[in-house]
């Protein structure tokens, strides 16, 4: 992740991990995927002027994140440059995903 987006990886990987220390890591199509024992809960893409955290059960969680997917339960957060990351929101609907099925891929 390039210039400021390698900074918000890192607080997005240090709340998800804060939260849910047992987190299974995989990197698939540059993509790093964050998960448990039974699928996958969130990922983090990183475009040309934002990143985007996909909740992949976004739709079950309360509040749901604001951006709508084509994806059936798929939920966006985007983060641009500037932007203040609310960790606490994201630790909130970290733990809310661990109590939902994971996905898989």
């Amino acid at each position: 992740m390039p210039g400021w987006k390698s900074a918000l990886g890192k607080r997005i990987d240090d709340t998800v991990q804060e939260v849910f220390p047992e987190v299974r890591k995989q990197v698939r199509w540059n993509t790093p995927f964050f998960g448990k024992d039974d699928g996958w809960f969130l990922a983090i893409y990183c475009y040309r002027t934002y990143v985007q955290i996909t909740f992949l059960t976004g739709s079950s969680l309360d509040p749901m994140p604001p951006k709508a997917s084509k994806v059936d339960g798929v939920r966006y957060l985007n983060i641009h440059e500037g932007d203040a990351l609310d960790t606490n929101q994201l630790a909130s609907w970290v733990r809310q995903a661990l109590k939902l099925p994971g996905q898989e891929l």
